[in-house]
């Protein structure tokens, strides 16, 4: 079996394989979910950024929680930057899907780690080690949207202990055939946080095949 991972990068907030409605395949391993505050070159149809450009284009500490608005997709394939419009805290359902091809042995879960090896959550951004204190949020929207202001009660991930990961099929279990699974993310900064960071995250998919 196979899964592929798609992101909306329309402004319309309808599934995946919708007439008329933009989703990008996510390239594994090529393309990067980017947070930002944006500027005129990290934007939407900017070419793919330097480090300095991200540095620039950095969300400025402010001494009070930062929920981050500004998603963008570092489409390597195209060359460019291009705004995700419906990720972060909106009460928006269709942002991120999972098109798995058959069924599972196990219900598929969403993870971050720090790296590829998948067992540390050392970063700033993943709580320095305790996953309580990471600053992604996630929300399966599988069978929901995720309310209004929905990264108050969200996940916090970071890793895989129990209550820090996405059960993509709201814990109804396995997969029976052919399923697309949906979440949200937002990354919300908190008031504690004095000074400046970078990480390159990595989101990651398990699940047991038949």
């Amino acid at each position: 079996m196979s899964l592929t991972v798609h992101i909306n990068t329309d402004s319309q907030d309808l599934p995946l394989n919708s007439s008329g409605v933009d989703w990008v395949e996510f390239s594994e391993g090529n393309d990067q979910i980017i947070f930002s505050a944006g500027n005129t070159q990290v934007e939407d149809g900017a070419d793919i950024p330097t480090q300095a450009e991200l540095i620039s284009a950095g969300v400025q500490l402010t001494g009070s929680e930062i929920i981050v608005s500004e998603y963008l997709l570092q489409d390597v394939s195209d060359v460019l930057l291009k705004n995700i419009d419906n990720m972060g805290n909106l009460d928006t359902r269709f942002v991120i899907a999972f098109d798995f091809d058959a069924s599972t042995a196990s219900e598929p879960t969403f993870e971050v780690w720090d790296d590829i090896n998948l067992n540390t959550i050392d970063s700033i951004m993943l709580g320095n080690g305790t996953a309580s204190g990471s600053f992604i949020r996630g929300i399966t929207t599988t069978t929901n949207t995720p309310g209004v202001n929905w990264v108050t009660g969200a996940i916090r991930m970071a890793g895989s202990s129990d209550g820090n990961f996405l059960f993509l099929n709201d814990q109804l279990g396995f997969l029976t055939g052919a399923t697309i699974l949906y979440a949200n993310i937002a990354v919300v900064i908190p008031a504690s946080q004095s000074t400046g960071f970078s990480a390159n995250l990595v989101f990651v998919v398990q699940w047991l095949e038949n």
